[in-house]
């Protein structure tokens, strides 16, 4: 049997190639829009690419399941309660699927969607199962959310008490030496308390996931509805776009290099500019009115937070990150990057543009005290409230960074405004992102919350 795990960090996704060794039919589960490790791992063990799986409608990417069946004229294969725009294989709670000697059963695992599905992996059908690829129902150490209600027919609620009865009745009835291969890792915003580990297995999940233990259905219901990440906006996007047919992303696709005029020009058309360096370098000087989302951090999911999907996007990149980073926002459906200009770390700006560089002040814990010490500040606490709910800055004003964006009409003015986050990076983005819409004298907090923790805190 093959069964090959393709881990991306910048969106924390997980997918997977299942093949038969003797056969030589395979399947992809849960493909990311980039598919060419899948087809090139396809050609050198010599597989054929049958069928495309996806265990729901992914909302923090856009699947690759169109593409792979242009590439390879494969079936799609979903849940039954999938409603989608192109022809699909509905798979039902039991069904077997036969790559030859290696099984393949989909189990129904609605809560973190209706359509749900988990896939139980068999090296032969009367086999004990060796894994269960679990999409977004059970992760390692946490359970999927259920409040992002992708169908939009139905209250978190139930939905999340459709999850109870997925883990109680469904994936912990697998024997305890399964392995659980999920679709998500630590950082994603489909759960709250991910675990850095890529594998467990059913019985290690029984130990120690919190959210899987005995308890009564309605403390699981208030668990796994509290304190979950604010979900990016465009993750209704994504969840709508997996469900239609859109344009494919061009295999071997590159965007060009932009002249400094270009970069001015586009600019002055209202152009969003994303400035992919680090928080340092872009402190020490950038173009004005562009946006800090460093590569170095969740550059995709982040870079959804803070442009529209489809907007047009030029990119700010150290040299050799460029096509690197059109291709993560690409991952999530921004497919809109016209051109990139290359910054050394040096730092320097072409001549032709010094009149639009600007520099970053960043606010010291020290700075911070006085201000809010003489009430001088409007302090802005862009973490997750799972985060919050560990501690926060006393008079801070919480409005997460996935949601700042929609939010802005909630910021308060009058006063010159600081934004934390936990270390920096997020700030930065943030501090960015409110300069970019007309806020003046904003900066960010250095080291943010846990710095100011630090000194203020008793360990």
């Amino acid at each position: 049997m093959i069964l090959e795990q393709y881990y991306i960090e910048c969106l924390s996704h997980a997918s997977y190639l299942v093949g038969d060794e003797n056969t030589r039919r395979a399947v992809v589960v849960d493909p990311r829009r980039d598919i060419s490790e899948y087809l090139a791992d396809a050609e050198r063990l010599g597989l054929t690419i049958e069928g495309v799986i996806n265990t729901h409608f992914h909302a923090d990417f856009v699947s690759g399941h169109l593409e792979l069946v242009d590439a390879t004229g494969a079936w799609i294969g979903f849940g039954e309660a999938a409603e989608t725009e192109y022809p699909i294989r509905r798979l039902k709670h039991g069904e077997r699927i036969s790559l030859g000697d290696v099984d393949l059963e989909i189990l129904s695992t609605p809560g973190h969607t209706w359509e749900s599905i988990s896939v139980v992996v068999r090296e032969k059908p009367d086999a004990e199962p060796t894994a269960v690829l679990t999409g977004d129902s059970l992760f390692i150490g946490d359970v999927g959310r259920p409040d992002l209600v992708n169908l939009g027919d139905s209250s978190t609620s139930d939905l999340a008490r459709a999850m109870y009865r997925t883990i109680h009745e469904t994936l912990l009835k697998l024997p305890d030496t399964t392995t659980v291969m999920p679709a998500h890792g630590a950082g994603s915003s489909c759960g709250k308390n991910l675990s850095t580990e890529l594998t467990s297995t059913i019985g290690e999940q029984r130990l120690t996931n919190p959210s899987v233990q005995p308890m009564p259905e309605d403390d699981f219901v208030a668990l796994v509805t509290d304190g979950q990440p604010a979900a990016p906006a465009y993750f209704s996007v994504d969840a709508a776009m997996n469900k239609r047919v859109h344009p494919l992303l061009s295999a071997g696709h590159t965007v060009p290099s932009l002249d400094p005029a270009t970069v001015a020009q586009e600019i002055r058309s209202g152009t969003k500019v994303l400035d992919a360096r680090g928080v340092d370098d872009f402190a020490a000087g950038h173009l004005r009115g562009s946006v800090n989302v460093g590569f170095d951090g969740r550059f995709a999911e982040t870079g959804g937070m803070v442009a529209e999907v489809g907007e047009r996007i030029v990119l700010i990149t150290y040299p050799g990150e460029e096509q690197q980073a059109a291709l993560r926002l690409s991952r999530i459906g921004s497919d809109n990057t016209v051109g990139y200009l290359n910054i050394d770390s040096d730092g320097r700006f072409p001549d032709e543009l010094a009149d639009l560089v600007q520099q970053a002040r960043r606010t010291t814990i020290d700075e911070l005290d006085a201000l809010l010490a003489e009430d001088a500040v409007t302090l802005v606490d862009i973490r997750n409230p799972g985060e919050r709910a560990e501690g926060a800055i006393p008079g801070s004003v919480a409005v997460p960074l996935a949601q700042l964006r929609t939010r802005l009409e909630q910021v308060p003015t009058g006063k010159p405004i600081v934004v934390h986050c936990a270390g920096g990076w997020r700030s930065s983005v943030a501090a960015s992102l409110l300069r970019s819409q007309g806020f003046e004298d904003v900066t960010d907090l250095e080291g943010g919350y846990n710095a100011w923790a630090e000194q203020h805190v008793a360990a």
